[in-house]
């Protein structure tokens, strides 16, 4: 068995909608195709192409019918439904560092960056409104001087 790329992500999160702003209005995923599932939940993709089954798939929680999900992808304590745990980040390649910065202020998330020495490589980290960490990764010549 060989494995060729990551698929997806999946947030189960009790912030639905917030979740979709954070990641259409600020990262840029457009809403797709979903399948029919017994729960809540909306699949982002990169653009238009609907090939690969989306990069994130964000997770509802019926709170009048629960039974779907927990049937589906089992049952999670809500309260544990915050933040990275185990996994640290999730990392993207990404271009228009200036755009990013007009969106993040926009929208008054607070971030944090940094530029790897001798990498060429420029890191802003942002978390979503799950407290998950995003790492986005701009050619460091788009930093302003």
């Amino acid at each position: 068995m060989a494995l060729k790329k990551l698929a997806h992500f999946s947030v189960r999160t009790t912030e639905l909608e917030l979740s979709k702003k954070f990641y259409t209005e600020i990262l840029g995923f457009q809403v797709g195709f979903r399948p029919a599932f017994p729960f809540p939940g909306i699949w982002l993709y990169q653009g238009a192409d609907e090939a690969e089954f989306g990069v994130v798939h964000l997770i509802g929680i019926d709170k009048n019918d629960p039974n779907g999900l927990k049937d589906y992808l089992g049952d999670k304590n809500e309260s544990t439904l915050h933040g990275s745990a185990a996994v640290d980040h999730i990392a993207f390649i990404a271009s228009d560092l200036s755009d990013m910065h007009r969106r993040l202020r926009e929208s008054g998330l607070p971030y944090r960056e940094r530029t790897v020495p001798g990498l060429g490589l420029h890191q802003l980290f942002v978390e979503d409104p799950s407290g998950i960490t995003i790492e986005l990764n701009y050619p460091a010549d788009e930093v302003p001087s």
